[in-house]
């Protein structure tokens, strides 16, 4: 297959099986399997993981309203204190963290740092879209990565409530190796 292949002709090029299993991952919202398989099933064809890419974003497209989303973390007060409050352990710190996959490019995961068990505890993930409908569409981020602008207002709100630091080392960059927060 040439670099011009349609992402049809990919689509078309792939055995019937593989079609299916793709598909049923995309209406389950798994991207990054479902570009697995379908980078897996045409690579004896030339298709690689760009081309894959471009398939499965088709096949999202084309499935359009039927695919099950992952529902957004929620970010407004009461929830994440309903989660903080569920957390073993006692709360020290709110952390903001960066990660980021293929997919969803960088996002800001919000975090309860306990002690008596230490440990970190995801409150929510806090992917571009997530923040923009929390910010709203025209919602104000400033400078900042609409993500990093969400996880601030909720993340300080968060520990205000419960009279604890909030911690968020890298806010105006995208950084996964942002140095943590200690107690």
């Amino acid at each position: 297959m040439t670099d011009t292949a349609t992402t049809d002709e990919w689509w078309n090029l792939l055995p019937a099986g593989i079609r299916e299993q793709a598909d049923g991952y995309v209406l389950q919202d798994s991207y990054m399997q479902a570009v697995r398989v379908v980078c897996e099933g045409g690579r004896a064809h030339g298709l690689g993981v760009i081309e894959a890419q471009r398939v499965v974003h088709d096949r999202y497209l084309h499935h359009g309203d039927r695919i099950a989303r992952t529902p957004d973390s929620p970010l407004d007060l009461e929830s994440l204190a309903a989660r903080a409050a569920g957390c073993p352990g006692r709360v020290l710190a709110i952390e903001a963290v960066w990660d980021g996959d293929t997919r969803h490019d960088w996002f800001v995961i919000l975090l309860a740092v306990t002690a008596d068990p230490t440990g970190e505890h995801p409150l929510a993930t806090i992917y571009r879209s997530t923040a923009v409908r929390h910010l709203g569409e025209d919602g104000d981020h400033g400078p900042l990565h609409p993500s990093a602008t969400a996880a601030t207002r909720a993340g300080t709100a968060l520990a205000a409530q419960l009279s604890v630091p909030f911690h968020f080392a890298s806010p105006d960059t995208p950084d996964d190796q942002a140095p943590r927060w200690r107690p």
